[in-house]
């Protein structure tokens, strides 16, 4: 199955690169949930990885911030189609809050982590992009969600990510996980901010957030 995601993946990248939606997202549903893939594997041998081959590409040079934009709305449109398809868990009876951080633009890693916390059945309360701090403090203190989760995938926004975890801690003692590219190229961040990580699998993410709430699996 793997060698399948892997020409899918090459065929939805190709798409995204031509701007062509309606093939990408046919190519998910068609080739690969009429081929028997599962929806998680999709969202993540496929989308996610063909993502990170445009951001890899875009810093080369390769492609154009235009056409970066261009993929990663793709990239949302195909995600929506899976989520639309996808049957979830029952309620577990719990509050996720997400969002990435002030000034990080880069929403989709927290997109697809919000639709596998609520596809597992957490209540899940997303944010979006570049959410200031005072504000993401502000929707903290109302909601008092089980559990936080903050998204910043470029280094240069990590100063925003500790002062939103230090924000969150003055209003609210509930724990929070941290995930996004920038949070792998910082070994030991989660340790020294006293959080959890996201982990690198849907499995893995949806462990430590039931984990976090007190949910017993």
């Amino acid at each position: 199955m793997m060698l399948v995601l892997d020409q899918l993946r090459e065929c939805y990248l190709r798409a995204q690169l031509a701007g062509d939606r309606r093939e990408a997202v046919r190519l998910l549903l068609e080739d690969g949930l009429g081929g028997g893939a599962q929806i998680e594997e999709l969202q993540i041998h496929v989308v996610r990885a063909a993502q990170d081959e445009i951001g890899r590409l875009w810093q080369l040079n390769r492609v154009s911030i235009a056409q970066e934009h261009l993929a990663t709305a793709i990239s949302h449109l195909s995600l929506a189609a899976l989520f639309e398809r996808a049957t979830p868990r029952p309620t577990l009876g719990k509050r996720v809050l997400l969002a990435c951080v002030e000034g990080e633009l880069h929403e989709l890693p927290a997109r697809l982590v919000a639709d596998v916390l609520e596809l597992d059945g957490f209540d899940v309360h997303y944010l979006g992009a570049n959410v200031p701090t005072h504000d993401l403090v502000g929707e903290v203190r109302e909601e008092q969600p089980d559990v936080i989760g903050l998204s910043v995938t470029m280094s240069f926004n990590l100063p925003a990510l500790r002062a939103a975890v230090a924000g969150v801690r003055g209003v609210s003692e509930r724990p929070l996980f941290i995930g996004g590219r920038a949070t792998r190229w910082s070994p030991g961040l989660a340790r020294e901010l006293d959080v959890a990580e996201a982990g690198s699998s849907p499995a893995e993410l949806v462990a430590i957030a039931r984990r976090l709430a007190g949910v017993q699996s």
